[in-house]
């Protein structure tokens, strides 16, 4: 983890430029256009780029475009931030195209989740920017809602700090774990890294794996099976990766139940589990990631968990 102090782009004002890039899979056209219209009714003009909407297979055109785009996209000092369509895959493929060390000269915010989680530890990596784990500009209003929209606008645009509270009956929320001595109060602050669970496995071994010592590590997946949450949160801990972390904040794992109906685990039991052995502070059930009522979350910058009170406070990703 970097040791220096992470650095905030300046919030969003109205007749700022967002890009709407697609570096991962391909988007479609309907939902960017909902997208775009909710970003000008912030006063915000967005701007796709040359291949947004360009489609090889699983992947929005190729590898050479994508990564044209997003190199455009950060280096025009008119953008002021982008946003991705959707995740699917991609980032990685092109991850090592980009300069990224630009966004120091120029700081502007990254906005997206899921495969992006790839351009989020690339960026934090090499320039040590505050950047947005939220949704992309392939806009579903029956999953982001008025909630999800007015999260978004306000990590985007204000500096006020983002508090995310537990959904007691979501079906991570029994992973929550106090850690240490039963029974006390646990609140434990660290820098908030990490995104999806699958992309941070796929990480390991690369530049891009951040130092977590003193973090709190951010989890979310979709459609993986108890036994594929359990493999990859088992390479991530014998390979280390999570030793000195202060704690771990768990999204949404959505659509990950076994396919076997006689199976004695579900994802929760996995979760806490496997992160339960930590010995650290586990906070389950945040709105965070592919389900109904996503909020948005910076990531690299300082956040507080409190298990007891279930929530998890972070610090703004952008400064005045």
């Amino acid at each position: 983890m970097r040791t220096d102090e992470v650095i905030r782009p300046r919030a969003l004002r109205p007749g700022d430029q967002v890009a709407v890039v697609s570096p991962a899979g391909p988007a479609r056209p309907d939902l960017v256009a909902s997208g775009i219209a909710l970003l000008r009714s912030w006063g915000l003009r967005p701007v796709p780029t040359a291949h947004a909407f360009d489609e090889h297979g699983y992947l929005a055109g190729s590898d050479a475009d994508r990564a044209a785009d997003l190199t455009a996209a950060l280096t025009d000092p008119q953008i002021r931030a982008v946003m991705v369509t959707r995740g699917g895959y991609g980032v990685q493929r092109i991850v090592d195209w980009l300069d990224l060390s630009v966004l120091r000269r120029d700081p502007k915010l990254v906005i997206g989740f899921s495969d992006i989680t790839a351009l989020h530890l690339a960026i934090w990596r090499a320039a040590g920017v505050a950047s947005v784990y939220g949704p992309g500009a392939a806009w579903r209003p029956e999953r982001t809602g008025e909630a999800s929209a007015q999260s978004l606008h306000d990590v985007l645009m204000t500096t006020e700090p983002v508090v995310v509270k537990q959904d007691s009956a979501a079906p991570t929320a029994p992973a929550s774990r106090l850690g240490g001595a039963a029974g006390l109060p646990v609140s434990v602050t660290g820098r908030l890294l990490g995104g999806n669970l699958s992309l941070l496995a796929a990480t390991l071994g690369t530049a891009d794996f951040p130092d977590l010592t003193g973090a709190i590590l951010l989890l979310e997946d979709v459609n993986e099976p108890p036994y594929k949450v359990d493999r990859m949160l088992t390479q991530l801990r014998r390979s280390g990766a999570l030793t000195g972390l202060v704690g771990v904040a768990i999204g949404q794992f959505v659509r990950c139940h076994d396919p076997d109906p006689t199976g004695l685990l579900d994802v929760a039991d996995v979760l806490g589990e496997r992160l339960g052995e930590l010995g650290i502070p586990v906070l389950g059930g945040l709105p965070i990631g592919h389900g109904n009522n996503q909020v948005s979350v910076p990531l690299g910058v300082s956040a507080t968990m409190d298990v007891l009170g279930g929530t998890l406070t972070v610090s703004p990703a952008v400064r005045d």
